[in-house]
Protein backbone atom coordinates (compact mmCIF):
# COMPACT_ATOMS: atom_id res chain seq x y z
CA UNK A 1 0.00 0.00 0.00
CA UNK A 2 1.08 3.62 -0.84
CA UNK A 3 1.39 6.29 2.09
CA UNK A 4 2.00 9.74 1.74
CA UNK A 5 3.07 11.15 4.83
CA UNK A 6 3.06 15.06 5.33
CA UNK A 7 3.19 17.80 7.57
CA UNK A 8 -0.37 18.59 8.91
CA UNK A 9 0.49 19.52 11.93
CA UNK A 10 1.34 23.30 12.26
CA UNK A 11 2.03 25.40 15.51
CA UNK A 12 -1.11 25.89 17.20
CA UNK A 13 -0.63 28.31 19.96
CA UNK A 14 -0.10 31.91 19.53
CA UNK A 15 3.29 33.74 20.24
CA UNK A 16 4.10 35.06 23.72
CA UNK A 17 3.73 38.73 22.44
CA UNK A 18 0.11 37.89 20.72
CA UNK A 19 -0.82 36.41 23.99
CA UNK A 20 -0.10 39.22 26.24
CA UNK A 21 -2.04 41.69 24.07
CA UNK A 22 -5.06 39.69 24.32
CA UNK A 23 -5.21 39.28 27.82
CA UNK A 24 -4.31 42.96 27.79
CA UNK A 25 -7.70 43.06 25.82
CA UNK A 26 -9.75 40.70 28.27
CA UNK A 27 -8.72 43.04 30.98
CA UNK A 28 -9.93 46.06 29.65
CA UNK A 29 -13.00 44.11 28.65
CA UNK A 30 -13.23 43.04 32.51
CA UNK A 31 -13.53 46.81 33.47
CA UNK A 32 -15.97 47.86 31.13
CA UNK A 33 -17.96 44.91 32.14
CA UNK A 34 -17.75 46.56 35.91
CA UNK A 35 -15.22 44.31 36.97
CA UNK A 36 -11.49 44.43 38.58
CA UNK A 37 -9.20 42.89 36.83
CA UNK A 38 -6.55 43.38 39.81
CA UNK A 39 -8.67 41.61 42.72
CA UNK A 40 -8.13 37.67 43.12
CA UNK A 41 -9.93 35.68 41.54
CA UNK A 42 -9.57 37.54 38.57
CA UNK A 43 -5.71 38.55 38.61
CA UNK A 44 -4.93 35.46 35.90
CA UNK A 45 -7.98 35.58 34.29
CA UNK A 46 -7.51 37.73 30.97
CA UNK A 47 -4.58 35.37 30.15
CA UNK A 48 -5.99 31.98 30.87
CA UNK A 49 -8.32 33.38 28.45
CA UNK A 50 -6.44 34.45 26.04
CA UNK A 51 -4.58 30.89 25.87
CA UNK A 52 -7.91 29.51 25.93
CA UNK A 53 -8.89 31.23 22.60
CA UNK A 54 -5.35 29.67 21.10
CA UNK A 55 -6.58 26.07 21.72
CA UNK A 56 -10.36 27.07 20.47
CA UNK A 57 -9.18 28.91 17.25
CA UNK A 58 -6.11 26.04 16.50
CA UNK A 59 -7.42 25.06 13.80
CA UNK A 60 -6.64 27.99 11.59
CA UNK A 61 -3.39 26.63 11.63
CA UNK A 62 -4.31 23.15 11.00
CA UNK A 63 -4.66 21.84 6.91
CA UNK A 64 -7.22 19.59 6.49
CA UNK A 65 -6.12 18.05 3.07
CA UNK A 66 -2.97 17.74 4.90
CA UNK A 67 -4.53 15.63 7.41
CA UNK A 68 -6.28 13.56 5.43
CA UNK A 69 -3.24 12.73 2.76
CA UNK A 70 -0.84 12.13 5.59
CA UNK A 71 -2.31 8.35 5.72
CA UNK A 72 -3.57 7.61 2.19
CA UNK A 73 -3.54 4.32 1.26
CA UNK A 74 -4.77 2.70 -2.33
CA UNK A 75 -7.30 0.19 -1.33
CA UNK A 76 -10.00 -1.31 -3.85
CA UNK A 77 -12.91 -1.45 -0.77
CA UNK A 78 -16.16 0.22 -2.52
CA UNK A 79 -18.10 -0.01 0.44
CA UNK A 80 -19.52 2.85 2.65
CA UNK A 81 -16.93 4.25 5.33
CA UNK A 82 -19.07 6.00 8.21
CA UNK A 83 -17.37 7.26 11.87
CA UNK A 84 -20.16 8.38 13.71
CA UNK A 85 -20.77 9.86 16.72
CA UNK A 86 -17.65 12.15 16.67
CA UNK A 87 -18.11 15.29 19.15
CA UNK A 88 -17.53 18.47 18.00
CA UNK A 89 -16.77 21.65 20.59
CA UNK A 90 -16.69 24.46 18.23
CA UNK A 91 -17.51 28.36 19.18
CA UNK A 92 -20.45 30.32 16.74
CA UNK A 93 -19.05 33.75 15.07
CA UNK A 94 -22.61 35.52 15.72
CA UNK A 95 -22.00 35.57 19.53
CA UNK A 96 -18.57 33.91 20.10
CA UNK A 97 -20.37 31.34 22.65
CA UNK A 98 -20.35 27.12 22.18
CA UNK A 99 -21.94 24.86 20.39
CA UNK A 100 -21.74 21.48 20.96
CA UNK A 101 -22.77 18.54 19.23
CA UNK A 102 -21.86 15.58 17.20
CA UNK A 103 -20.91 14.50 13.42
CA UNK A 104 -21.42 11.81 11.47
CA UNK A 105 -18.88 11.57 8.58
CA UNK A 106 -19.30 8.88 5.96
CA UNK A 107 -17.65 8.42 2.39
CA UNK A 108 -17.53 5.56 -0.55
CA UNK A 109 -13.85 5.01 -1.37
CA UNK A 110 -12.80 5.40 -4.84
CA UNK A 111 -9.14 3.43 -5.07
CA UNK A 112 -8.31 5.38 -1.90
CA UNK A 113 -8.87 5.82 1.95
CA UNK A 114 -7.21 7.30 5.07
CA UNK A 115 -7.14 6.62 8.51
CA UNK A 116 -10.15 6.50 10.37
CA UNK A 117 -8.83 9.15 13.15
CA UNK A 118 -7.96 11.27 10.11
CA UNK A 119 -12.14 11.79 9.30
CA UNK A 120 -12.29 13.17 13.00
CA UNK A 121 -9.34 15.16 12.56
CA UNK A 122 -10.73 17.14 9.88
CA UNK A 123 -14.24 17.14 11.80
CA UNK A 124 -11.45 18.89 14.85
CA UNK A 125 -9.83 21.04 12.25
CA UNK A 126 -12.97 23.24 11.07
CA UNK A 127 -14.76 22.96 14.62
CA UNK A 128 -11.05 24.51 16.10
CA UNK A 129 -12.31 27.96 14.21
CA UNK A 130 -14.90 30.65 14.76
CA UNK A 131 -18.00 28.85 12.66
CA UNK A 132 -21.48 28.63 11.64
CA UNK A 133 -23.04 24.87 11.73
CA UNK A 134 -23.72 25.07 8.35
CA UNK A 135 -20.24 26.09 6.89
CA UNK A 136 -19.18 23.44 8.99
CA UNK A 137 -21.35 20.74 7.44
CA UNK A 138 -19.83 21.83 4.17
CA UNK A 139 -16.31 22.18 4.86
CA UNK A 140 -15.79 18.85 6.10
CA UNK A 141 -17.19 17.24 3.06
CA UNK A 142 -15.62 19.43 0.81
CA UNK A 143 -12.22 18.70 2.01
CA UNK A 144 -12.40 14.64 2.17
CA UNK A 145 -14.03 15.01 -1.35
CA UNK A 146 -10.85 16.94 -2.90
CA UNK A 147 -8.49 15.10 -0.82
CA UNK A 148 -9.93 11.63 -1.94
CA UNK A 149 -12.30 12.17 -4.66
CA UNK A 150 -14.60 9.23 -3.07
CA UNK A 151 -17.22 8.32 -5.18
CA UNK A 152 -19.43 10.47 -2.87
CA UNK A 153 -19.26 11.79 0.33
CA UNK A 154 -21.58 12.24 3.70
CA UNK A 155 -22.10 14.62 6.61
CA UNK A 156 -24.85 15.16 9.21
CA UNK A 157 -23.91 17.57 12.29
CA UNK A 158 -26.36 17.35 15.01
CA UNK A 159 -26.02 20.49 17.85
CA UNK A 160 -27.25 22.50 20.70
CA UNK A 161 -26.31 25.95 20.55
CA UNK A 162 -25.61 27.91 23.66
CA UNK A 163 -26.50 31.61 21.95
CA UNK A 164 -30.47 30.01 21.81
CA UNK A 165 -29.94 28.68 24.97
CA UNK A 166 -28.45 30.90 27.18
CA UNK A 167 -29.59 34.15 25.43
CA UNK A 168 -32.45 35.57 23.15
CA UNK A 169 -34.88 32.76 22.52
CA UNK A 170 -33.87 30.95 25.74
CA UNK A 171 -34.67 27.47 24.23
CA UNK A 172 -32.95 25.10 25.99
CA UNK A 173 -33.85 21.51 24.17
CA UNK A 174 -33.47 22.93 21.07
CA UNK A 175 -31.14 21.38 18.18
CA UNK A 176 -30.25 21.81 15.18
CA UNK A 177 -29.59 19.27 12.09
CA UNK A 178 -27.13 20.20 9.27
CA UNK A 179 -26.04 17.60 5.71
CA UNK A 180 -24.49 17.68 3.15
CA UNK A 181 -23.64 15.25 0.09
CA UNK A 182 -22.13 14.62 -2.72
CA UNK A 183 -21.87 11.74 -5.04
CA UNK A 184 -23.06 8.47 -4.93
CA UNK A 185 -25.21 9.84 -1.69
CA UNK A 186 -26.83 12.29 -4.07
CA UNK A 187 -27.80 10.07 -6.79
CA UNK A 188 -28.76 7.14 -5.09
CA UNK A 189 -31.23 7.11 -2.57
CA UNK A 190 -30.63 3.79 -1.46
CA UNK A 191 -27.02 4.46 0.10
CA UNK A 192 -28.25 7.96 1.50
CA UNK A 193 -31.07 6.14 3.71
CA UNK A 194 -28.40 3.23 4.25
CA UNK A 195 -26.22 5.55 6.17
CA UNK A 196 -29.15 7.70 8.07
CA UNK A 197 -30.22 4.84 8.77
CA UNK A 198 -26.82 3.70 10.39
CA UNK A 199 -26.62 7.08 12.13
CA UNK A 200 -29.88 6.74 13.60
CA UNK A 201 -28.79 3.23 14.82
CA UNK A 202 -27.48 3.21 18.56
CA UNK A 203 -25.05 0.17 18.91
CA UNK A 204 -24.70 -1.61 22.53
Amino acid sequence: MEEFKGNYKREDKFDQATLEQLAYHYSEVLKLLGEDPEREGLVKTPMRVAKAWSFLTKGYNEDPIEIIRSAMFNEEYRQMVLVKDIEIFSVCEHHMLPFIGKAHVAYIPNGKITGLSKIARVVECFARRLQVQERLTVQIRDSIQEALNPLGVAVVIEASHTCMQMRGVEKQDSATTTSAFTGIFLSDHRTREEFLSLISHKFR
